[in-house]
C-alpha cells in the first residue's frame, strides 16, 4: 500500500468504494449464470415466447459487407483471429490492421498507436486516433485517450477506419477512428472463462456470463492482467469491468446501455540509451526507480446508444456518455487528475433511393465536454513534495458532420463530405508563483471529402478520395512542459488512392487491402521531450508531408494452410522547414511488417510461424540519432477443441533479439547516445485456456 503522504491516497477510500460497488454487478452476473445453467440441466420446459433478435446489431459478416462499401482505407479485425495467441494489448489484437502501428512501451497495456503518422511523439496517453466503443467515444473531451480504458477480450470485433474514412463516426482526425464492437446476450455464450499465463510473471483471466429473454438481453465481464514484467520497475496490475444491457423496447426502438470500470496501477521503467540496451535491456532508468515512477488511475465509464428505425432503410442513433478518471502519475514530477467527462452524440442514417439510384447518407453531431483538475508536485521518491502547478482545465468539442455515397451508375459511386469543428480549449493557472501560464483559446475549421468508389466486380472495387483533417491541441500539448504557449491546431489535407477485393482459385481465396496516401501537413503538433526524457512542451511545425503504402493480405490455401501479412511504409517528413529542412519526422519506422503462416487441421489444430519486421527509426527530427531495424520471430500453436474448448501457446521473439520496441522523440540528439530507447520484450512464452458453456 502507497504511504499515506501520497496524494492518491486521500481519496483513496472513495476510489476503493467506487471500484468495489462497479464489482457488485459481476458477483450477481455469475451467480445469475450459475443458476442459468442449473435451470439448462432440468427437464425441458415449454416457453410461450421466443428471445428476441436486434435489428440493430450486425454480425462480423454483415459488418464487413457494409465497410466494403467505404471509399477508402477501412478494414475489419475478427476477435476470434487474434483470441488464438496472447490477447492483452492493442498491439495484440491490430498487428495484422493494415496501417496501424502499435508497439508496446515495455510490454504493457501503454504503447505507441499512430496510424499515418498521427501523434507521432506520443509513446503514451494517445491522440490523434478516436476510439469508440459500439459507436461512442472513449476520448477524453480534449481528445487524449488511454489505453487501459479498452479491453480486447470484451469485443467481437474490431472496425479501423484510417484517415477521414472515419467521417461517419465525426472523426477529424488525420488518424481516423478505431471502434470496438461489443458481445451481448444475443449472441455471447451464457458463461466463459479464459485464462493466460506466461514469462515475466505475466497472468491473465477473464471471467463472462449473458442472457437474453423476451425483450432484453445482457453481457458482463470481469478481467484481471498482471504482470512483473521483462523489465525492473515495470509491475502492471489492472481490472476491469466491462458490460452492456439493451432493451428492444418495440419492434422499432431499442436502446442500450454500457458500462465500463478499470482500476490500473502500472510502475514505469523508463528509457535506456541505446549502449544501455545493447548491454542490459532488463534494467530500469535509475532515475524512474529512484522516484517510483508510477502511472495509476481509476476510471468509470457509463453510455447509452438508442437506435429508432423509421423504416428498413433509415434510422436514427443518439448516444451518450459519462466518464470519472482520477488519475496518480510520479514523473519527473507528481500529477494528480481528477476529470469528469461527458458528452452526446446523434446520426440520421439512410439507404433510401435517390432519383432511383442507390444512395447512402449519414448526417450527425457530437457535442463533448470535460472539466480537469490538475495539481502538480515535486516527485520526493515517488511522493508528493512542494506544489509546483496547479491549475483548472475546460474543454469541450463540437462537430457537425455529413457524407453522401450516391451511385450514379450500378457499381459507380460518387462521395462527398464535410465536418465543421468548434474546440474551446481553456487553462486557469491557479499557482502564480511561476506567473500567470492561462491560456484560453478557441479552434474553429471546416474539412470537405469528395471521392468515388468503382466496383469492378462483386468482389473487387477501387476507390479514390481527398479529404481535410483537423487536430486542436490537448492538454497534454498546452500544459506538457515548461513551455505552454498556446499552440495552433494542427491540419491536413490528404489524397487516396487504393483497392480491396478477394478473389476465388482453384488453389483457395485470397483477400487484399491497399491504400496509397499524401497529406500535406500545416502546423502539426510536435511534443517533444529533452535529453532526459522530461518534456519540453509542444510547438508547431511549418510544413510536413505524411505518405506511405498501406497493404494488408490474408490467402487461404487448399484446406490447410493460412497466411496473413501486413505492410506500411511510413515515409514522414518535413517540407522546407526552417530548421529541420526536409529530415525525416522521428517517431516511427519507414518501413514496418508482420506475418504468420498457419497450418490447419479438420480437428481446429493450427501451428505455424510469425514474424515481426522493423527498419530503423529515428529517435530525433535532426536525424542524427536512431533505433536499429530487426526482426522478432515467433511461433504459435493451438486448437479450437470444441465450439466451446480452446488452448494455445504463443512464443514470441524466439531468438532473445535484443531491440527498442520504441523510443522517445527529441528534437536534435546532436548524434549523442541519450535515454529515448524502450527495449522490447525478450524471449517469452504464454499459453491459455478458454472456456465456454
Amino acid at each position: 500500500m502507497r504511504s499515506l503522504n501520497k496524494p492518491s491516497q486521500v481519496n483513496q477510500p472513495r476510489q476503493a468504494v467506487a471500484f468495489q460497488a462497479c464489482l457488485m454487478p459481476v458477483m450477481w452476473a455469475l451467480y445469475a449464470s450459475s443458476a442459468f445453467a442449473q435451470e439448462q440441466a432440468l427437464p425441458q420446459v415449454t416457453v410461450t415466447s421466443e428471445p428476441y433478435s436486434s435489428p440493430t446489431l450486425e454480425s462480423i459478416d454483415a459488418a464487413k459487407r457494409r465497410i466494403a462499401t467505404t471509399p477508402g482505407g477501412a478494414n475489419i479485425v475478427d476477435a476470434e483471429q487474434y483470441k488464438e495467441g496472447r490477447a492483452s494489448t492493442l498491439p495484440d489484437a491490430l498487428q495484422f490492421s493494415p496501417g496501424v502501428f502499435a508497439a508496446s512501451r515495455f510490454g504493457s497495456e501503454e504503447a505507441r498507436l499512430s496510424i499515418r503518422g498521427s501523434g507521432l511523439q506520443r509513446t503514451f496517453h494517445g491522440r490523434g486516433i478516436q476510439l469508440l466503443q459500439d459507436g461512442i467515444p472513449l476520448n477524453l473531451a480534449d481528445g487524449s485517450f488511454d489505453f487501459q480504458a479498452v479491453e480486447p477480450l470484451s469485443a467481437r470485433y474490431v472496425e479501423v477506419y484510417r484517415g477521414a474514412n472515419a467521417l461517419q463516426f465525426g472523426s477529424t482526425t488525420l488518424g481516423g477512428a478505431v471502434n470496438f464492437v461489443s458481445p451481448t446476450g444475443l449472441a455471447a455464450p451464457p458463461a466463459a472463462a479464459r485464462v493466460e499465463l506466461g514469462s515475466f510473471g505475466y497472468k491473465r483471466a477473464q471471467v463472462a456470463a449473458s442472457g437474453r429473454g423476451e425483450s432484453v438481453d445482457w453481457y458482463l465481464s470481469g478481467s484481471e492482467y498482471f504482470q512483473k514484467g521483462f523489465r525492473d520497475h515495470s509491475r502492471q496490475d489492472t481490472q476491469r469491468i466491462s458490460g452492456n444491457l439493451g432493451w428492444k423496447m418495440t419492434d422499432a426502438l431499442e436502446t442500450r446501455f454500457f458500462l465500463n470500470a478499470v482500476k490500473s496501477d502500472s510502475e514505469l521503467p523508463g528509457a535506456l540509451t541505446r549502449a544501455e540496451m545493447a548491454a542490459s535491456p532488463r534494467k530500469a532508468d535509475p532515475a524512474a526507480v529512484t522516484g517510483d515512477q508510477h502511472r495509476d488511475f481509476d476510471l468509470v465509464r457509463l453510455a447509452n446508444r438508442t437506435t429508432y428505425r423509421i423504416g428498413p432503410e433509415q434510422r436514427v442513433e443518439i448516444g451518450g456518455f459519462y466518464s470519472y478518471k482520477s488519475l496518480f502519475h510520479p514523473i519527473f514530477q507528481v500529477l494528480k487528475q481528477d476529470s469528469n467527462d461527458y458528452g452526446l452524440s446523434a446520426r440520421y442514417v439512410s439507404d433510401r433511393r435517390l432519383f432511383g439510384n442507390r444512395n447512402q447518407f449519414v448526417v450527425g453531431t457530437i457535442l463533448l465536454k470535460g472539466d480537469l483538475d490538475d495539481d502538480r508536485f515535486r516527485n520526493i521518491g515517488g511522493q508528493a513534495g512542494a506544489r509546483t502547478g496547479q491549475s483548472a482545465q475546460r474543454s469541450s468539442n463540437y462537430s457537425l458532420f455529413a457524407e453522401n455515397q450516391y451511385y450514379v451508375f450500378p457499381s459507380t459511386a460518387l462521395v462527398v463530405g464535410a465536418q465543421a469543428v468548434t474546440a474551446k480549449r481553456r487553462l486557469e493557472d491557479r499557482f502564480l508563483a511561476d506567473g500567470d501560464n492561462s491560456v484560453d483559446r478557441t479552434y474553429r475549421r471546416v474539412s470537405p471529402k469528395v471521392g468515388v468508389r468503382q466496383e469492378l466486380s462483386p468482389d473487387i472495387q477501387v476507390y479514390g478520395n481527398v479529404s481535410g483533417s483537423y487536430e486542436p491541441p490537448t492538454f497534454g500539448e498546452l500544459a506538457g512542459g515548461p513551455n505552454v504557449t498556446p499552440v495552433s491546431a494542427q491540419h491536413a489535407t490528404t489524397a487516396e488512392i487504393g483497392t480491396r477485393g478477394n478473389v476465388r482459385q482453384a488453389w483457395g481465396t485470397m483477400r487484399w487491402d491497399l491504400s496509397l496516401y499524401r497529406a500535406q501537413v500545416k502546423d502539426e503538433l510536435l511534443a517533444l521531450n529533452g535529453a532526459n526524457g522530461n518534456p519540453l512542451g509542444t510547438t508547431n511545425a511549418s510544413k510536413t508531408i505524411h505518405q506511405g503504402i498501406e497493404a494488408g493480405m490474408e490467402a487461404s490455401i487448399g484446406r490447410q494452410w493460412t497466411a496473413r501479412a501486413a505492410y506500411q511504409l511510413n515515409d514522414f517528413r518535413f517540407d522546407d522547414d526552417r530548421v529541420f529542412g526536409n529530415n525525416r519526422l522521428a517517431g516511427v519506422p519507414r518501413h514496418f511488417a508482420t506475418g504468420e503462416l498457419l497450418y490447419r487441421l479438420d480437428n481446429g489444430f493450427y501451428v505455424g510461424p510469425n514474424v515481426r519486421i522493423a527498419s530503423s527509426a529515428n529517435v530525433d527530427h535532426a536525424n542524427t540519432l536512431k533505433a536499429g531495424g530487426y526482426a522478432v520471430y515467433g511461433f504459435k500453436i493451438g486448437q479450437r477443441v470444441t465450439r466451446n474448448v480452446a488452448w494455445f501457446v504463443d512464443a514470441r521473439n524466439l531468438t532473445d533479439k535484443v531491440y527498442a520496441a520504441t523510443t522517445g522523440v527529441i528534437a536534435d540528439a546532436r548524434g549523442t547516445d541519450s535515454r529515448q530507447f524502450y527495449p522490447g520484450d525478450g524471449r517469452a512464452v504464454y499459453a491459455g485456456i478458454e472456456i465456454s458453456y
